[in-house]
């Protein structure tokens, strides 16, 4: 039975143009429904982080309009305390650049700190130890953010968002910097909040994990406009529409005298942490 309850988010033909000038977002418009697993793709500068960031409330469309849970989301409406209190708990994103949204001692407290600000400290200790734990960070829980590798600081970050137990996760290239076992662990933390009636936006180039992250996908072209939003299976299909897109190339090699090409998707490297 349908719902009758607004999406997540709905964005109406919003547009971003930065300060300099630059276009980076054109036109675009799309709904989150409750419990969407979306994936954003494009190229480099297609304005993924971008959409991630009006999505946080971080920046806000130059036009067009975005809702989130039915309301306008924009700078005059985050200065209503009740609306941003309510919005900042139930929407939590975590960017590339962990350092961003690390800055206590150490790791405990910087997981602690979300569950001791919304007031439920005899929760709390529990709460950041199951976090803890389903990161694979327990052993670094007396360690300085700052003095983190930077996979370990991701996972962190990712645990201090988790124990907060939001509605929506905005995820800007998840598994950057993220060893095999890490990125297991975060797949099934995905999978879990998922679950549990979680709603997940995430910005990637991770085509051979893409099925895992989403089931839905939003590919920006590279003039900031949607050039497809269709199911992830769908748009893994059409080679020929990744390829024009930039998120797959043709590997060129000699063999024989010969010059073969086949295609490679744009994927998952990780890293050592």
């Amino acid at each position: 039975m349908p719902s009758n309850d607004p999406p997540i988010f709905r964005a109406s033909d919003i547009g971003f143009v930065y300060p300099d000038g630059t276009t980076g977002l054109n036109g675009v418009s799309f709904d989150v429904p409750k419990g969407d697993r979306l994936a954003l793709l494009g190229a480099n500068g297609s304005g993924k982080s971008t959409l991630l960031r009006l999505l946080s409330g971080l920046s806000f469309p130059t036009t067009g309009t975005l809702e989130a849970f039915g309301e306008p989301l924009t700078e005059k409406s985050l200065e209503d305390d009740a609306f941003s209190t309510a919005f900042r708990r139930r929407v939590q994103p975590v960017f590339q650049d962990a350092d961003t949204q690390l800055f206590s001692p150490t790791v405990e407290e910087e997981v602690a700190f979300g569950p001791l600000q919304l007031g439920d400290p005899s929760r709390a200790a529990s709460a950041v130890a199951e976090a803890l734990e389903g990161m694979s960070v327990s052993h670094l829980r007396e360690r300085a953010p700052y003095r983190l590798s930077g996979g370990e600081k991701r996972k962190v970050a990712f645990a201090a968002v988790l124990v907060l137990n939001p509605e929506v996760l905005l995820l800007d290239e998840p598994m950057t910097g993220l060893d095999p076992r890490s990125v297991g662990a975060l797949l099934d933390a995905l999978d879990d909040f998922s679950s549990g009636g979680g709603t997940i936006v995430v910005a990637t180039h991770d085509l051979p994990l893409l099925k895992e992250m989403a089931n839905r996908a939003i590919v920006l072209s590279e003039d900031g406009r949607v050039a497809r939003d269709a199911s992830v299976d769908d748009i893994l299909a059409d080679r020929p529409f990744l390829e024009s897109h930039n998120l797959a190339h043709i590997h060129r090699h000699h063999h024989g005298g010969e010059i073969h090409t086949h295609p490679h998707e744009h994927g998952w490297e990780g890293t050592m942490s």
